[in-house]
């Protein structure tokens, strides 16, 4: 008699998660077209305070220009798995993350490459959808081999970014990706394999005005 119960309230808490990890996705994505309002609306659905102060920090901070200084090429906190990596071929690891994508017929709206940790976060909130999906039919089976694939990749991808990207962004001055970075170590860890490349920390504000272009008097 309690099986109702318990399932809707497992059925509840992933449709949660879910949402919580697309705003992660979300918030290291970059701020263009309809970002805003999506934040916006995804920010009622989801239960996690620093999420939901990151959530309304990106509303007030978040611009293309600061995205790409932090994220863009040659920036002090790549958003790439394979910037951190010291070992694993580029062509490679795209191909095991896009096996892992196909292989649940994931196809992420985005121009960022598949190992971007807003695509890599958005594919766990997509299997978590998917899990709730197979619960929803007491498919305990499929939710089973989702519900394992997701600690698979997160283990084996996202553990990789999250603590170096989190060290990179807490004193970048710049508090919904600080915050987001933060929320997104709590979820998966920190890496046991410390085998990570090192990055300039990201300058704040105030810091970056001391350096000026031109000849100095």
């Amino acid at each position: 008699m309690k099986e109702k119960p318990n399932m809707d309230a497992r059925l509840a808490g992933l449709l949660v998660e879910a949402a919580e990890w697309r705003m992660i996705s979300l918030l290291f994505d970059c701020p263009v077209e309809e970002w805003s309002k999506d934040v916006a609306e995804l920010a009622g659905e989801i239960r996690d305070p620093k999420l939901q102060k990151a959530s309304k920090r990106a509303l007030e901070e978040a611009t293309e220009g600061t995205y790409h200084s932090i994220f863009g090429p040659g920036g002090p906190a790549p958003g790439r798995e394979v910037s951190y990596r010291t070992w694993v071929q580029p062509g490679y690891l795209i191909s095991e993350i896009t096996a892992f994508y196909n292989a649940f017929s994931f196809t992420p709206r985005t121009l960022e490459t598949p190992d971007h940790v807003s695509v890599e976060a958005g594919f766990i909130s997509y299997l978590k959808l998917k899990e709730a999906f197979a619960l929803s039919f007491a498919d305990s089976e499929n939710a089973g081999i989702t519900a394992a694939a997701a600690r698979t990749f997160t283990e084996s991808h996202l553990v990789k970014i999250a603590e170096p990207l989190a060290k990179s962004l807490s004193a970048s001055g710049v508090d919904y990706l600080s915050i987001a970075a933060e929320t997104l170590l709590e979820r998966t860890g920190p890496d046991k394999d410390k085998k990570v490349r090192e990055f300039l920390p990201v300058l704040s504000d105030s810091e970056d005005e001391i350096f000026e272009c031109g000849i100095t008097p």
